[in-house]
C-alpha cells in the first residue's frame, strides 16, 4: 500500500518560524482547519531504566513556549518509564489530510499540583470518577470489576470530586522538534530546531 504525497508546494526554512512552538502554532492551527481527525492526538513514546521503549496515544492538552502538557495516572506505564528515565518523544501523525508529522523530544516533569488541579477540576465529571476508578495500566480480571470500582467511586464522591494524589500533569519540554512535510517520489521536506542555549538553530535533513 502506497500514497503519492502532494501538498502545495516545497517547505522551505524560509517559511518557518523563529521557534518551534510558534511554528507547532501555524501547523495544528492548519490541522484544525482541515478537519484532521483530533488533532491534538499525539503518539507519546517512554522507555524504562533498561531503554525498552512503549508507546501510546494520547491526548496534548496544553502547549506554549514551556513546553506540551498532557495528563496522566503517575503510577502508570508511562508514569512509571518517565520517572525512572524522564525523557520522552511525541508524535504528531497528521499524514492522512496534510501529509504531515512532527515529533518532539525532550526531558520530561512534572507541571505543579495547582495546575493539575485547575485541568482536573474541568474535565467531565465521568472522567474525573474514572480518574479514581482505573489504577491505569494495572491487570484486572475483567469487565465487571473495572465497573464495579468506577461504581464505588462514582458512590464515594456524591459531589465534588478531589484529585488523585497520583494524577497529574507531564510537560516535555523541547529541545528537538522535527517538520516533516510529505512530497512526491519520497523527496521528502524535514525541518528540524535544535536548541542552543537560550535559542534555537535549524537544519534540514535528507528524506
Amino acid at each position: 500500500m502506497r500514497a503519492e504525497y502532494a501538498p502545495p508546494g516545497p517547505f522551505n526554512e524560509q517559511a518557518l518560524a523563529p521557534d518551534p512552538v510558534t511554528q507547532f502554532g501555524y501547523w495544528f492551527a492548519e490541522a484544525v482547519a482541515t478537519g484532521v481527525p483530533e488533532p491534538n492526538a499525539m503518539i507519546v513514546s517512554t522507555a524504562d531504566a533498561a531503554g525498552r521503549p512503549s508507546s501510546r496515544t494520547v491526548l496534548l492538552k496544553q502547549y506554549d513556549q514551556a513546553g506540551f502538557t498532557f495528563f496522566t495516572n503517575y503510577d502508570s506505564r508511562k508514569g512509571v518509564e518517565l520517572a525512572a528515565n524522564p525523557y520522552a518523544s511525541l508524535l504528531f501523525p497528521w499524514f492522512p489530510v496534510l501529509h504531515r508529522q512532527v515529533i518532539v523530544s525532550g526531558p520530561v516533569e512534572r507541571v505543579d499540583a495547582a495546575e493539575s488541579a485547575e485541568y482536573f477540576a474541568s474535565r467531565p465529571r465521568g472522567s474525573q470518577i474514572g480518574a479514581w476508578a482505573s489504577r491505569q495500566s494495572s491487570p484486572v480480571a475483567d469487565r465487571a470489576e473495572l465497573a464495579a470500582a468506577y461504581a464505588e467511586a462514582e458512590e464515594r464522591y456524591p459531589g465534588e470530586v478531589p484529585v488523585p494524589p497520583y494524577w497529574g500533569g507531564l510537560r516535555v519540554v523541547p529541545d528537538r522538534v522535527e517538520f516533516w512535510q510529505g512530497q512526491p517520489n519520497r523527496m521528502h521536506d524535514r525541518l528540524v530546531y535544535q536548541r542552543d542555549g537560550a535559542g534555537w538553530v535549524v537544519e534540514r535533513l535528507m528524506p
